[in-house]
């Protein structure tokens, strides 16, 4: 067992795609874990009940149903564990969702966000990890995206509701004195993505001999990054919060550092699934941005963080995931 991690950790929306990996990761390391999930329904419960099948045949780890908003439950869940640090991950997520439910969206992403970190100060919780997202760095030309670069034009309301939620984070640092990280991810994919997700999105359609939809001319790109990489990050900035002496916030990129276009990644699913994809060209998308790439240099230099999948690598296990879940 290793001895540099705190020994109880709450992980937020834990029924998730990174969350339960999260978990999973945690309790492999022989840790505690409490997880925090309402089991939205913007996918299937069954789903998230599956994602944490792993987590939940651990006498380590506890899990409590509920909102993040809803702060009676949240001070239950700190009163009754020992919680040492908070991951939180619980969000209403996707850039196209977000036009349709702003209000809906803003009250949890950032209002839940409140609770939680109002929650962690009164139980005298000193570590808070924070996931935030590329959407914040809105429609930028200027690349690699820098966490210094100005974020003050996110294009859709999820990405403003990240934007708020670091600048929460930031505040409560600055009054209070907890360790916070807050962590962009860009374009998590692997095992258990959501079903709204590109990657996931674009195989099942393939894989149902359906036309896939292209939003422009497809040289848009992302900056896809494996869900094994994510969890080192996470890790890392875990680490960067417990192990200092003095008060820390910080804001690191966690990506791949090499984006892949809409076109390339079609043909590498072509590739993948030995079949070939209909395409069916559409107008780009209110929300969404042309590219997304990572500078990790902080990350890489603070967190040690790592980008170590390759992407045609990733795609390629991704789909046998798929594959067998389907079958």
């Amino acid at each position: 067992m290793e001895k540099n991690l705190p020994s109880t950790l709450l992980v937020t929306g834990a029924a998730g795609f990174i969350g339960s990996h999260v978990c999973d990761r945690l309790l492999e390391a022989g840790y505690s874990v409490v997880g925090l999930d309402n089991f939205d329904p913007f996918y299937p419960r069954a789903e998230k009940e599956k994602n944490l099948q792993t987590a939940l045949k651990s006498a380590n780890f506890s899990l409590f149903e509920g909102d993040i908003r809803d702060a009676e439950l949240v001070t239950t869940v700190f009163r009754k564990n020992d919680i040492s640090s908070l991951i939180h991950l619980a969000a209403r997520a996707g850039v196209r969702s977000s036009l349709l439910e702003p209000e809906e969206f803003l009250d949890v992403n950032v209002r839940g966000t409140a609770v939680l970190l109002e929650a962690a100060r009164k139980a005298g919780v000193r570590n808070f990890v924070f996931a935030s997202s590329s959407s914040i760095y809105g429609d930028r030309t200027d690349v690699p995206f820098k966490e210094s670069d100005p974020t003050d034009r996110p294009l859709s309301p999820y990405g403003a509701s990240k934007k708020a939620g670091e600048a929460l984070c930031y505040a409560y640092h600055h009054l209070y004195g907890p360790n916070i990280a807050c962590l962009r991810f860009f374009t998590v994919y692997g095992p258990r993505q959501r079903p709204d997700l590109a990657i996931r999105k674009f195989a099942e359609l393939a894989l149902a001999d359906r036309p896939i939809p292209v939003f422009g001319d497809g040289s848009s790109r992302r900056d896809y990054t494996h869900i094994r990489d994510i969890l080192s990050g996470i890790r890392g900035a875990i680490e960067w919060c417990t192990q200092s002496v003095q008060p820390r916030y910080g804001i690191f990129n966690l990506g791949s550092n090499s984006p892949v276009s809409l076109e390339n990644l079609l043909q590498l699913l072509e590739e993948v699934l030995q079949k070939p994809l209909k395409r069916d060209y559409q107008p780009t998308q209110p929300g969404d941005v042309f590219q997304t790439y990572a500078d990790t240099t902080l990350a890489e230099y603070e967190l040690g963080f790592r980008h170590t999948v390759p992407f045609e690598e990733g795609l390629a296990e991704f789909c046998q995931w798929l594959i067998r879940r389907n079958t």
